[in-house]
């Protein structure tokens, strides 16, 4: 179960990571998935901002589509990637 508390911690820690590099690894439907390299543009109340690299194109995620796991973040910090959150148990 999301906690509110899960939700307001998620969102420091992306406010946090404005303009940091991530990949973000999500799940297109039918067994497609993508994996993109970008940076966190911007943080609102309800959802985050990533560009990326490639096209130039922004997309925006909610904050519950980390905790539910519908899309992964690794944050690069220093010269490897971590993720954001937790491995699933």
């Amino acid at each position: 179960m999301i906690c509110k508390t899960d939700i307001v911690n998620l969102k420091t820690d992306i406010l946090d990571r404005v303009g940091q590099k991530i990949i973000i690894k999500g799940s297109l439907g039918r067994s497609k998935e993508f994996e993109k390299e970008g940076t966190i543009e911007k943080a609102y109340p309800n959802i985050f901002v990533v560009k990326y690299e490639e096209n130039n194109r922004t997309a925006s995620y909610t904050y519950t589509d980390l905790l539910t796991r519908t899309v992964e973040v690794n944050v690069l910090n220093g010269d490897s990637y971590s993720p954001l959150l937790p491995p699933k148990l």
